[in-house]
C-alpha cells in the first residue's frame, strides 16, 4: 500500500488539493465558511445548552469550540470517505490508480482544515482569557489518532457503500447518535449515575479524542497518555479491518458504480 501510494503521491497532492480548493470552489465567501460553519454551531449550543443541561462547565463556550471542531474533522471524514467512491465512479471506471488514494485524500484535506480551523481555538482561548500554553505541542499527536480511526472508518464503509448504497444514509444517523455519546455539548460528569450509558460514553474513542484536546487546549494540561496510546492502538486495529474491507471489495467497483 504504501509502495503504490509514493508511486502516485502527485494524483494524491492533486487531490488532495482539489478537495481543499473545491470545497467551497463555488459559494461567495470560500474557504471562510470553514470558520463560519463551527462558529455557528458553537453560537446556537451556546444558547441553548447550558439551559437545556444546566451546564455550569466554566469557560463553557470554549469547551463547546474545542469539542466542535475537532468532531467536525472526523465527521466530515468519514461522511466524504464513505461517500468518495461513489462520487468518483467515473475516473475509477476508466483510469487505474491506488483506489484507497481517494479516502486518504479525504481524510488528509481535512486534516489540513482542521488545523487551519485551530485557529478559531486558540482566538477563543485567547479572547476568553484562558490564555495559550506551551502543552499545543500534543495537538498534531492527537489529530493524528484521530485521522488514522476517519481513515480506517472511511476505508471500509466507502467500499461498502460501493455495493450497499444505503451506507451513507445510515453512518449519517450513526454519526448523529455518536455526537450526543461524545462529551461535546455536555460535561462527562452530568452522567456519572448513568449506569450503562455512562459506560458506553467513556468507551467512545472520541471521548478519550475530545478530552484531550481540551487538556492541551483550556486546562493547559498534558493530555492522558495511556488513554491516547490505547485509542492509538484501537484506530490501528480499525485501519487494519478497514484496509483488509477495502482490498477484499476494491476488485469490484467498477461493476457495481
Amino acid at each position: 500500500m504504501f509502495k503504490s501510494i509514493y508511486q502516485y503521491r502527485e494524483l494524491l497532492k492533486t487531490n488532495v488539493k482539489k478537495d481543499i480548493r473545491g470545497k467551497y470552489k463555488a459559494s461567495v465567501l470560500g474557504v471562510l465558511w470553514s470558520f463560519i460553519n463551527p462558529l455557528l454551531q458553537v453560537a446556537v449550543y451556546a444558547i441553548v445548552f447550558p439551559y437545556i443541561l444546566g451546564a455550569s462547565q466554566q469557560n463553557y463556550i470554549v469547551y463547546l469550540v474545542t469539542g466542535i471542531i475537532p468532531w467536525t474533522f472526523f465527521q466530515m471524514a468519514v461522511i466524504q470517505g464513505t461517500t468518495t467512491i461513489k462520487g468518483n465512479a467515473g475516473i475509477i471506471k476508466k483510469v487505474y490508480f491506488p483506489r484507497e488514494i481517494l479516502p486518504l485524500s479525504v481524510v488528509l484535506s481535512g486534516l489540513i482544515n482542521f488545523f487551519i480551523s485551530c485557529i478559531i481555538i486558540l482566538g477563543f482561548c485567547i479572547f476568553f482569557g484562558v490564555g495559550i500554553s506551551w502543552h499545543i505541542i500534543f495537538v498534531p499527536f492527537i489529530a493524528l489518532i484521530e485521522a488514522v480511526l476517519a481513515l480506517g472508518l472511511g476505508l471500509a464503509l466507502g467500499a461498502i457503500n460501493a455495493y450497499v448504497q444505503d451506507t451513507e444514509y445510515i453512518v449519517n444517523f450513526l454519526l448523529t447518535m455518536a455526537f450526543y455519546g461524545s462529551p461535546i455539548v455536555y460535561q462527562l460528569s452530568q452522567f456519572s449515575n448513568a449506569g450503562l450509558l455512562a459506560k458506553i460514553i467513556n468507551l467512545n474513542p472520541m471521548t478519550k479524542i475530545i478530552n484531550a484536546y481540551r487538556e492541551v487546549f483550556l486546562y493547559h494540561h498534558v493530555p492522558g497518555i495511556l488513554g491516547l496510546f490505547i485509542v492509538f492502538l484501537f484506530a490501528l486495529v480499525v485501519l487494519v479491518i478497514g484496509y483488509a474491507i477495502f482490498r477484499k471489495l476494491e476488485k469490484g467497483f467498477a461493476e457495481e458504480l
